[in-house]
């Protein structure tokens, strides 16, 4: 009669383990799944990555501590946006390593060769990202702002350090935008 309790002890048992087990598993699924949505992946028409944390006070771009990051929101069709591209590019030369842009088009599954002809077009010369997480970026941003979704672009966002700066809607003179670099640098 002591064999069956025995048995039916350690049955009992090794389910619960089991079940335990399983549960850790869910449960690590779902941990790493929450960090996979705070980080956005975006890649640049030279395939390089760029990897952005979402975080409670902003945006934070991995390997920018200290410098400026812009994400300018645009469309190649898109008037004011092609006319800044240029006064982008003079503040990419002007702050080299203290400076990030990242041109982040509104268009989905736009080609990247549309890209390339506005790169050179408008000499856009800084980051142009062309990725599936675009959206999801731009999406992040408005939230963080409260535009909405209907807002209007270009929209430029300076952050440093993952915190908005300041953000501009619509064409922008590049004093402006020069002015609150310099602060964000302490010049």
């Amino acid at each position: 009669m002591r064999k069956t309790p025995l048995l039916t002890t350690l049955l009992a048992v090794s389910l619960l383990f089991s079940a335990c087990s399983n549960e850790n598993e869910n449960t690590a699924q779902a941990a790493n799944s929450l960090l996979a949505t705070n980080e956005i992946v975006l890649t640049s028409l030279d395939k390089k990555q760029y990897i952005v944390e979402k975080t409670d006070t902003g945006l934070t771009l991995q390997g920018a501590k200290g410098k400026v990051v812009i994400y300018d929101i645009f469309a190649t069709w898109c008037p004011p946006c092609q006319a800044e591209a240029s006064h982008l590019a003079s503040l990419q030369k002007k702050y080299k390593d203290k400076l990030v842009i990242l041109g982040i088009s509104v268009e989905n599954n736009i080609p990247d060769e549309k890209l390339k002809t506005f790169k050179k077009q408008y000499h856009a010369d800084y980051t142009l990202v062309n990725s599936s997480e675009n959206m999801r970026l731009i999406d992040e941003v408005a939230k963080q702002l409260h535009l909405g979704r209907d807002f209007g672009i270009p929209l430029m966002v300076l952050y440093k350090d993952g915190k908005v700066i300041n953000y501009y809607q619509g064409a922008t003179e590049e004093e402006f935008i020069e002015s609150d670099i310099k602060k964000a640098l302490g010049k």
